[in-house]
């Protein structure tokens, strides 16, 4: 029989679920934020627990940058086909196509800024009242700033100064016409305890989390992927290099890691010896010392 201790994961797993159950209650249209990055998945995993054995409640929404890595989409499809959810992509390319954004031009160029209006118009189009995330505090200062149910005003920007009290876990989801919330319940997870806990349930996860080959170049201090998308310098070289991704986003704006981790315990020693933060690989971190929070401000993730 299992071990049903009640150790801190389970304490994390708890919490977690009673936050997406809240949502549940107070909310008409919630939705999943689903980047089919390691956080995302341990959230889908943690509403597939919350109320089997019915389906997942929520749909799940991922906004296709045009960009991103055919192993995360091929697992996204395929996690969507086995727990028999409904699927919603919001497309940058079809904002770009519209005129609603400009497409960055240049070496550093990146679509990953302009997730926010397709995120936005995605919202607005399905008028979902709660985005479900898998944003963590321990990631970065501006997400440590977060809480449970952060709420965004009816142009979807989010006042940092300005958040609701959640004492004693008890949220408040009331808003006017036109606003919506973010809800974060892996808000006090750690990097670690998301690894642990993939470990502790066997959640299969994207290949590209593990060691494999890959065409990558060297440009500001980390490996990126030599991809179609990716506009070398004249400098730059390509190499065949052992890599994987720690976090995942756009392939413009994902650093990777070089790696011989081939396996869960593999990853999480690792984890626990490096002295590098889990976004100090992700390059739209650096364009400013507040690009995060002014990326959230705005009405990013």
């Amino acid at each position: 029989m299992e071990n049903r201790k009640l150790t801190h994961l389970r304490e994390l797993e708890s919490e977690s679920i009673y936050v997406l159950r809240e949502v549940a209650a107070q909310f008409e249209r919630p939705v999943i934020l689903f980047s089919g990055g390691k956080d995302s998945i341990v959230v889908t995993h943690l509403a597939y627990k919350a109320f089997y054995p019915s389906r997942i409640p929520f749909p799940l929404l991922h906004i296709d940058t045009g960009h991103n890595f055919k192993e995360t989409i091929d697992y996204r499809d395929a996690l969507v086909e086995k727990l028999g959810a409904k699927l919603i992509v919001g497309s940058v390319q079809e904002s770009i196509d519209s005129g609603r954004v400009k497409e960055e031009t240049g070496y550093n160029a990146s679509r990953n800024r302009l997730q926010t209006t397709t995120l936005l118009d995605t919202i607005e189009k399905y008028k979902f009242d709660a985005a479900i995330g898998g944003a963590r505090r321990d990631e970065e200062k501006a997400r440590a700033k977060e809480r449970f149910f952060s709420h965004r005003d009816e142009f979807g920007q989010w006042d940092p100064k300005n958040q609701r009290p959640e004492l004693w876990n008890i949220f408040n989801g009331l808003k006017n016409m036109g606003e919506h919330f973010r809800v974060f319940p892996i808000s006090n997870w750690t990097e670690m305890d998301v690894w642990q806990y993939i470990y502790q349930e066997n959640i299969e996860m994207p290949s590209i989390y593990f060691t494999h080959e890959r065409d990558v170049f060297y440009r500001d201090g980390q490996w990126l992927a030599a991809e179609e998308c990716m506009k070398l310098k004249p400098t730059e070289t390509v190499e065949r290099r052992r890599v994987r991704c720690r976090t995942i986003g756009d392939i413009s704006c994902t650093g990777l890691t070089l790696s011989e981790a081939n396996d869960m315990v593999d990853i999480i020693e690792e984890i626990a010896a490096t002295r590098v933060t889990e976004r100090g690989g992700r390059a739209d971190d650096k364009r400013s010392e507040t690009a995060m929070e002014d990326r959230k401000i705005a009405g990013y993730f």
